[in-house]
């Protein structure tokens, strides 16, 4: 993993700041491009690292039906603002090392560095959440429960070229792009992809255990004021804006037996290109144009490393691989509700045994994506998977140094919710009351496709 957690809407190194360490290669085929992929977003080593990103929609106290405004964050975030707000800022770190981005719609980020020890990784970002949070709330701003607006309708207020092509490439399947980008919020596990046989198993897990958890942290089920009729409206808006794009792999490309570097150059390359960098506040978006068809000649000049690692950045599936796995499919939780995700799969990836176990329980639960995401734990068979899956993070957690504050809210989110088939949209927050039923979110790819 690298030396801090990605950071930006599509949890990759801020496009606009990033700095190679070497120059970019000219690539010449779609074979030298498939080998560059597979060698920089498979990296093996041992499994050491852990890191997580936390997405917070954040509304004003006063008018919490109106926009945040961008003045307003960055006096808040002070010497932490992202340079993407004011590009005089330091952009320091918080006290424990995490960085703040923001997202295109005014969600605020935290990004936290990699740790080796998953009870300080727990501790470590707890504090900094807490000292965002407060720099936020001196300024009139706090965090909405949920993980989709239930009130505001999609405003981007980032106007980087990036996000003006984002926009316009989604706007082209629908308007479920703009939702995406502006009106929902994350937890985004990352963690090191292991090494040898290992790497296909790790892949494999984190895909099986995806819809259980999914499931049981759905916390998104009004979205712009409409029930949507799916517990996690955010995943339904990824998945219906750009499918190419966000939709997760077919299951043979998850078999645990299977490298899973192949499969995943061929993915990125025969993705089309969300857009071309330039010069100027607007860059070209091109229609259905893959990166393949780069490097067979359809643009004048000829792509490279640099390139194809924007274009990989540009990719928004549950599980992205780029140098580490970031798990991407788990809904923003409520206070601190994000430590138990990022605990659970630290307990499920701790060691062979436990992956093993993972793949067992979660067999019948593989590609269950759509229902998850639709009824939670209401999938009977997500549910039975999930009781497993807890069962064992809870044993697991205090061989890892998990501390007692997070022990205990799994043991009370086991009990209270995943034995009772029950996730976090079937709680009430601020914002449901009022919503209209009326379900509008229908994702492009039924359930059996993704078999």
């Amino acid at each position: 993993m690298t030396q801090s957690v990605s950071s930006g809407i599509d949890g990759a190194p801020d496009p606009e700041r990033a700095a190679p360490d070497a120059g970019p290669s000219v690539l010449h085929d779609c074979a030298d491009a498939q080998a560059y992929v597979a060698s920089v977003c498979f990296k093996h080593g041992p499994p050491r690292l852990i890191g997580v990103e936390l997405e917070w929609l954040v509304q004003r106290t006063t008018v919490p039906d109106a926009p945040v405004d961008l003045a307003t964050l960055t006096a808040a975030l002070g010497p932490h603002a992202p340079t993407t707000l004011d590009p005089a800022s330091p952009a320091r770190p918080l006290p424990a090392g995490s960085t703040i981005t923001v997202e295109p719609g005014g969600q605020a980020e935290l990004a936290s560095p990699p740790f080796a020890d998953l009870g300080q990784l727990l501790d470590a970002v707890r504090s900094d959440g807490a000292e965002l949070l407060g720099r936020l709330a001196a300024h009139g701003v706090l965090p909405h429960p949920r993980a989709a607006d239930p009130v505001r309708p999609p405003r981007r207020l980032l106007q980087l070229p990036r996000y003006r092509a984002m926009e316009e490439s989604f706007d082209r399947t629908g308007p479920y792009g703009r939702s995406a980008m502006c009106s929902t919020a994350a937890v985004q596990v990352c963690v090191d992809t292991g090494e040898g046989a290992a790497v296909a198993r790790r892949w494999a897990a984190v895909h099986a255990v995806g819809p259980v958890l999914l499931a049981a942290f759905a916390n998104s089920p009004v979205l712009h004021g409409r029930r949507t009729g799916w517990k996690s409206s955010r995943w339904a808006a990824w998945l219906a804006c750009d499918p190419a794009r966000t939709a997760p792999p077919p299951l043979r490309d998850t078999d645990p037996d299977v490298d899973p570097a192949p499969a995943w150059a061929r993915r990125v390359l025969h993705t089309p290109l969300l857009c071309g960098r330039g010069e100027g506040s607007r860059w070209p978006v091109p229609r259905g144009l893959t990166f393949a068809d780069w490097l067979d000649g359809a643009l004048p000049t000829r792509p490279t490393t640099a390139d194809l690692d924007y274009h990989v950045s540009t990719l928004f599936p549950p599980v992205r691989a780029h140098g580490f796995l970031e798990i991407r499919y788990v809904d923003a939780q409520a206070g601190d509700g994000w430590a138990l995700p990022t605990a659970v799969l630290a307990a499920v990836l701790s060691d062979d045994a436990a992956v093993d176990r993972v793949l067992e329980v979660c067999a019948p639960a593989r590609g269950r994506w759509v229902s998850g995401a639709r009824h939670g734990l209401d999938d009977r068979v997500l549910a039975r998977a999930a009781a497993a899956v807890f069962a064992l993070a809870a044993d697991r957690l205090p061989g890892l140094g998990a501390p007692a504050w997070v022990r205990d809210a799994l043991a009370d989110m086991i009990e209270s919710r995943v034995l009772r088939g029950r996730c976090p949209a079937d709680d009430p927050a601020p914002g449901d009351r009022g919503a209209v039923v009326t379900p509008h979110l229908e994702p492009a790819i039924p359930e059996g496709e993704l078999a």
